[in-house]
């Protein structure tokens, strides 16, 4: 048997949850398949760890069904605001989920793809994933994994040996199809879907399978639902923020109901503490900007809460809704003073803190990498000027997390900004030389580990 009998536990329940929720689907076929990446950290998770390369590819490239898990492949449905448009024509038109499995404590995984198809949901897209797109996808999930972002990961990705042409880069250009490890794909979007649809029955149904599936929760409640996304996404936001992060595209579909972020497409990270800085080249307005974040995913949770009218009454769905602020509010600190390495206070220091660390960022445009690593590392060399007094006096107050003695704080930081991104891409696109992306995958690795 090629997956480990040990830790390969396959569920179907999305199959159990009934086709009024999915279309079943067929992976395309590639002219070839050539494993670029495979993430045996998260495969040995899931017991997939043991494949060898080629029965990695049989899977991941070409979708023969894993075992015990979906007979085949599902396109969820699902609507959603877009840029604070209403659209009920969309839904998985690029990708599907075509195995469940269990992880090493116990949570439902979804194996879910990107590039792999053609799907009722297409319209005119071709369902297809640029090579550089998965590259990308690539450095996102392993450095917001580093930095304790809640995130899908990269399981693989493989060349598929097409040419793509895409208005928004040069073509034509390599294709790719992606593996994403994921808590779920349920998303706002799928229960306005149902809202829209009037379908009362159907809501019950997928909140009582998040609760069961996601949550371990009993019971189809959605008051308990909608506490347990504001919770979730509260942290997801103030994440985002530790991390300066910007996902670029934070659209009411693109919101897992499990608070873990996905779907990279126009991400970025802030050089500077800039509220206003963002990632999407068309977002002329601002609307998902660095410092607008929360506010845009705790109005998609908005959106849920309004699904969810259907079948609750108002004021709880309201005082559920309430509590994303405070939620908020009470994670930042936690987040921001994690990636300093410091042990929170109390409530009230732990915001004091945050707020003099943000002001000082602010008024003197630091590098937010920078910044982080060597408060983390030095306490704040000389290199840093008496504005930043009070923020030493702050960081005073709060007891080291963990040690600094490890190897990495005495190097240099690691950062993922927008022309390293680039500069990680041309060997590859000029020569297939991928030992600069190996290379930095496993410095953000080592990042992460001295971090945590």
């Amino acid at each position: 048997m090629p997956v480990d009998p040990q830790a390969y536990h396959p569920a179907d329940a999305l199959a159990a949850l009934g086709p009024d929720f999915w279309d079943p689907v067929e992976a395309a076929r590639f002219p070839e398949t050539r494993l670029r990446f495979r993430n045996d950290r998260a495969a040995a998770q899931v017991g997939l760890a043991t494949l060898d390369d080629d029965e990695w590819v049989t899977h991941f490239g070409r979708f023969q069904p894993l075992p015990g898990t979906l007979r085949q492949p599902l396109a969820l449905r699902y609507h959603g605001h877009q840029f604070r448009a209403y659209n009920p024509d969309i839904g998985d038109g690029r990708g599907f989920t075509f195995a469940q499995l269990r992880d090493d404590r116990g949570r439902l995984m979804d194996l879910g793809t990107k590039g792999s198809g053609q799907t009722p949901y297409s319209r005119f897209g071709d369902g297809r994933l640029t090579l550089k797109g998965a590259v990308r996808e690539i450095l996102a999930t392993e450095m917001l994994e580093a930095l304790d972002v809640p995130t899908s990961r990269t399981l693989s990705v493989i060349e598929t040996g097409e040419a793509l042409d895409r208005g928004d880069e040069p073509s034509p250009t390599r294709s790719a199809v992606l593996v994403r490890l994921s808590h779920g794909h349920i998303r706002i979007g799928s229960f306005q879907r149902l809202a829209y649809l009037r379908d009362a029955e159907g809501m019950q149904r997928l909140a009582g399978y998040v609760l069961a599936n996601l949550y371990g929760e009993a019971g189809d409640d959605p008051v308990r639902l909608l506490e347990q996304v504001v919770a979730r996404t509260a942290v997801l936001a103030a994440r985002y923020m530790a991390a300066g992060f910007v996902h670029g595209v934070l659209n009411s579909d693109n919101i897992n109901v499990t608070g873990e972020s996905f779907d990279y497409g126009p991400w970025r990270f802030a050089p500077v503490w800039d509220p206003n800085f963002t990632a999407a080249y068309f977002d002329h307005a601002g609307l998902y900007a660095f410092g607008r974040q929360p506010e845009a995913i705790g109005w998609d949770v908005a959106q849920l809460a309004a699904s969810l009218r259907l079948v609750a009454e108002s004021d709880p769905l309201i005082a559920a809704l309430d509590g994303f602020g405070p939620a908020f509010q009470a994670a930042l600190p936690a987040a921001i003073l994690w990636r300093l390495g410091r042990r929170p206070v109390d409530a009230a220091t732990d915001r004091a803190t945050v707020r003099v660390v943000e002001q000082a960022l602010r008024s003197t445009g630091a590098p937010l990498d920078r910044f982080f690593f060597d408060a983390f590392a030095a306490d704040l060399p000389a290199g840093y000027g008496p504005e930043w007094d009070a923020v030493r006096a702050a960081l005073a107050g709060h007891l080291l997390r963990s040690t600094r003695e490890a190897a990495f704080w005495h190097g240099e930081p690691q950062g993922l900004l927008i022309d390293e991104v680039e500069a990680l891409w041309t060997p590859i696109a000029e020569r297939d030389d991928w030992a600069p992306l190996e290379r930095k995958v496993a410095a953000i690795r080592t990042m992460g580990a001295a971090l945590a």
